[in-house]
């Protein structure tokens, strides 16, 4: 596990909270590799999934919307 602090940990967190569904869904489908909240040894990526999901998680609109970088 990585050398986070609670304090350090939660920040993160709250930042996530202020992500829109759409804003996650982006990250989701296009951020760089490497990105920290994908990392595994970082507690981020649960926490962004659980909250897509509990957003609405994927759908065909969003998806056709967000669309795909050529």
């Amino acid at each position: 596990m990585s050398d986070l602090t609670a304090t350090e940990i939660s920040a993160e967190n709250h930042k996530i909270d202020q992500l829109r569904h759409e804003e996650i869904a982006r990250l989701i489908r296009f951020a760089p590799s490497g990105h920290p909240y994908f990392k595994a040894e970082l507690p981020y990526y649960d926490y962004m999934m659980a909250r897509f999901k509990a957003s609405g998680g994927w759908n065909p609109q969003l998806s056709k919307h967000i669309g795909w970088r050529v």
